[in-house]
């Protein structure tokens, strides 16, 4: 299994720019960027708490398990 990021899918269903998110967020527009990305090995969930508090979601809504292909 690995972990997929759809933090995209969200930002775009709230009409939503990562950079307006980041900033409510606190955290720096490139990390939001790496974030988004999947290019991340982890997030704080101080940092995923305030993420869904600003997106009004739940950690599910942004965080998806899919198999592998081998």
């Amino acid at each position: 299994m690995e972990i997929v990021v759809r933090l995209d899918v969200m930002l775009a269903q709230r009409k939503m720019k990562s950079k307006d998110l980041a900033e409510a967020v606190g955290i720096t527009v490139q990390n939001m960027s790496l974030l988004k990305s999947g290019k991340v090995k982890g997030v704080r969930f101080e940092t995923l708490a305030r993420i869904c508090e600003v997106l009004e979601c739940q950690p599910g809504d942004l965080l998806e398990a899919v198999p592998v292909a081998d």
